[in-house]
């Protein structure tokens, strides 16, 4: 009788990863193996760490960037608030050692916008602004770098006219809030507190922050999980680089005597390394491309190196989650890798990829947005909900992509050999294609419901003024009365290069002698307005018009004015005029009564109208000096003459363009901020494509120099590679637009507005073929050295 020790049978059947440590020191282990099979594999092995570091480092300083965002707004505030002047009432503030005269000299250059201030000290020890070591005197100037550039160059030959100061100092950088912000500070030794001036004793200002629209918030929210997601599924991809390389290279581990446990152990290992160069790859450009930023305005966008400095708690999380997504989506993607010691299966192929546990991912982020309730009330739980709403529907769109491709290759036949190469390539494996792909597809999607987005709330921050600008075309205001600066603005702006007709007029306002304040102190008034016949026809419908005549107006656009009109100023009333009160006039007799005009600012005004020698603006208090403008739009450049002349007659006179419609500041900023960031996400993930091309094209050395050595020309296989890439590309590009759509209509749902246009993903899915294509051209020249004969040795 022979016995049978049935152990020894279930020991060899029983896998080694049974009989094998699992704890702590058995990952650091394999971990440690495959960091140094990873530093160890030759050139071949650098080459694709590199590639995967790359691939990192650039989503790495993408993400350093994100987490730089608060510090970065923070700082550029702080200096902000710092400038401003510390104004209190100037009545208040009398003169001394410390205080000083200022009015606002900023105006409009082409598309671009110029910050400062004239300046007058009232005593020895001024306040200095910040940024700037000594004030200038009158007649000279200290600029910013950029705004002295500007001024220097063949651009800036108009704008020095204006400017035409000396210059005698520089602003440092803690008084702008960017590198290439246009400020400067000019001393004038014609302000007074009588003609507009601003007494201060001191800069900075802090204003409180206005709560930001709820409908704001959604579109921040959404446009920082569209901007990030990409950048997170490009890393998961990155760390995948050189996947069937890999798994030969863990087939012959297992050949030696490795557990399948420690293969996938090793392989993550591998991966982890190449993260940890990517990380440090990431440092290192985002510090470049944060100097960069110094000296390069890209889009609008600069700062200061310094403000770009992440969050100390987000960076610590970059730098920890990175290594540790790395490891997890190497052990993750191996799970599906039946690795031997004679090749590598992948298993549940035969049947196809599954599609079941792919659709619920974007249905839970689609039944969390519309359970989010209404943008209004948007707490710290809603923008949870709704950031993992909006995660959910992108990877979704991830996951569902591979199924769409395996499922679209398999019943794909026929076709020129070039198709047909491409074809079976993407039947035997398609991972890496949709892989490549997903960040694209992400991308796209995300920018449409972005697009859709921001054209759906469009109209909520953009308002009709009323302003017609066929009439006019600038408005002009000095803060003070004058008769005679009222005739030097017609009179100059009339011979200014480029003006059409000017319009000008003084207003101030009236009450009847001896009116008593009300309850709460108020003194109802009157406008008064004073200007020629041709000024005064813009402003009511006049059946004629000379010198000496005074008009009454009515139709108002306020019912009010009409009935202080009929109350207060009857033909005969006395007045008195302007703040002080002190001044008197006597509605003539014979002031005829008028129907009101809407003037070019938009605006239909009741009140009192007269002629220059019906009223007389000499010593008038408190009132304002105005004009519009028609330009000549055939001339070339005519606003900024007439910007010109104006800042000529006084620095301090405000100009402004008339426009029918505008838009809100806070919106407009964020939607600049946010296509900005876009854009660079969008070449970030051209740039990773390219590298994941490469990557590929690379994996498949041996295999195009064979077909090359066995006659197969080189256009084929270039054509095939093209149609590897264009057929996920068509496909990701339609999950795409299905996608971005779909989540454009749930966030407009959620703020309660209409789509107004369902074609917006044309513009995005073009720059995204774009991109794909463009990408395609430039891996042309590594496909064709890589189809030599020598990709044919081996080792």
């Amino acid at each position: 009788m022979t016995l049978v020790d049935h152990r020894a049978d279930r020991d060899r059947g029983t896998p080694a990863a049974a009989l094998s440590p699992a704890g702590p020191s058995s990952w650091l282990r394999d971990l440690g193996l495959g960091i140094r099979f990873a530093s160890s594999g030759g050139r071949e092995g650098w080459i694709r760490t590199l590639l995967t570091a790359v691939g990192v480092g650039l989503g790495v300083a993408l993400l350093l960037g994100a987490a730089s965002v608060p510090t970065f707004l923070h700082e550029r505030d702080v200096r902000g608030e710092d400038r401003q002047l510390g104004v209190g009432t100037t009545g208040k503030l009398k003169p001394g050692d410390r205080t000083m005269l200022t009015a606002d000299a900023s105006s409009d250059y082409r598309d671009n916008t110029i910050g400062g201030y004239l300046l007058r000290p009232e005593g020895a020890h001024p306040p200095l602004p910040p940024g700037v070591d000594k004030l200038p005197g009158p007649g000279e100037m200290v600029l910013s770098p950029a705004l002295k550039r500007l001024l220097d160059s063949p651009e800036g030959k108009l704008l020095k006219e204006r400017y035409a100061y000396r210059t005698v100092g520089t602003i440092h950088d803690a008084g702008l809030t960017d590198p290439f912000e246009l400020f400067l500070y000019v001393g004038n030794d014609r302000l007074s507190a009588d003609r507009g001036a601003n007494r201060i004793d001191h800069f900075g200002m802090m204003y409180p922050s206005q709560p930001l629209d709820p409908v704001l918030i959604v579109l921040i929210v959404l446009a920082c999980v569209v901007l990030l997601v990409p950048v997170a599924i490009f890393i998961a991809t990155a760390v995948r680089f050189g996947g069937e390389r890999r798994d030969r290279r863990l087939a012959a581990l297992r050949l030696v005597g490795a557990d399948v446990r420690m293969t996938r152990r090793m392989a993550a290992g591998e991966a982890l390394f190449g993260t940890l160069i990517g990380l440090a790859f990431g440092v290192v450009f985002f510090l470049a491309a944060r100097q960069l930023l110094g000296v390069v305005e890209v889009w609008r966008l600069s700062a200061f190196p310094a403000d770009l400095t992440p969050e100390p708690a987000l960076a610590a999380l970059i730098m920890l989650a990175v290594p540790l997504a790395a490891v997890a989506v190497t052990v993750f993607a191996l799970r599906s890798v039946v690795i031997e010691p004679l090749g590598v299966v992948r298993s549940g192929r035969s049947r196809g990829r599954r599609l079941w546990w792919r659709i619920p991912v974007p249905v839970l982020g689609a039944l969390l947005l519309l359970t989010s309730g209404s943008a209004d009330a948007v707490g710290t739980r809603g923008v949870v909900q709704i950031s993992a709403g909006i995660a959910f529907i992108l990877l979704g769109l991830v996951l569902v992509l591979p199924w769409l491709v395996e499922a679209t290759v398999r019943r794909l036949r026929g076709g020129p050999v070039p198709w047909q190469l491409a074809v079976r390539r993407l039947q035997l494996n398609s991972s890496g294609a949709s892989r490549a792909v997903a960040g694209i597809t992400i991308a796209v999607a995300g920018g449409i419901a972005l697009q859709m987005f921001t054209a759906g709330i469009n109209d909520d921050f953009t308002k009709a003024t009323g302003e017609d600008p066929s009439r006019a075309q600038v408005g002009v205001n000095a803060n003070f009365a004058s008769g005679d600066l009222a005739k030097q603005m017609v009179r100059e702006f009339g011979t200014t290069k480029g003006v059409r007709s000017v319009y000008g007029s003084v207003d101030t306002w009236a009450n009847p002698v001896g009116a008593k304040p009300d309850a709460q102190g108020v003194i109802a008034t009157v406008t008064l307005s004073v200007g020629s016949c041709s000024s005064l026809r813009e402003l009511a419908k006049l059946p004629s018009c000379r010198d000496g005549d005074v008009f009454r107006v009515t139709g108002s656009e306020y019912p009010e004015a009409d009935e202080l009109l009929d109350k207060d100023a009857r033909p005969g009333a006395r007045l008195a005029i302007g703040d002080s009160r002190t001044m008197r006039w006597t509605l003539p007799e014979d002031a005829r009564t008028v129907a009101a005009r809407r003037d070019p600012a938009g605006n239909t005004y009741g009140g009192i109208l007269a002629t220059p020698r019906a009223f007389d603006v000499t010593h008038l208090e408190r009132a304002s000096t105005n004009a519009q403008i028609q330009i000549d739009g055939s001339v070339p450049d005519a606003v900024e003459y007439t910007r010109n002349t104006a800042f000529r007659i006084d620095p301090a006179m405000h100009v402004w363009n008339y426009s029918s419609t505008s838009r809100d500041k806070e919106y407009a900023a964020i939607r600049k901020g946010l296509f900005t960031a876009a854009a660079l996400t969008m070449a970030l993930i051209a740039a990773a494509m390219l590298v994941s091309q490469i990557e590929q094209l690379r994996d498949r050395r041996r295999l195009l120099s064979i077909l090359v050595a066995y006659g197969t020309r080189r256009a084929t296989l270039a054509w095939s590679v093209l149609w590897q890439t264009a057929i996920p590309v068509a496909l990701g590009l339609s999950l795409a637009i299905a996608g971005g759509l779909g989540l454009g209509w749930l966030m407009l749902r959620m703020v309660g507005k209409p789509v107004t246009d369902w074609l917006l993903f044309l513009p995005l899915a073009g720059v995204g073929a774009a991109a794909i294509a463009a990408v395609t051209l430039l891996s042309m020249p590594p496909l064709w050295r890589l189809m030599r004969a020598g990709g044919l040795r081996t080792e």
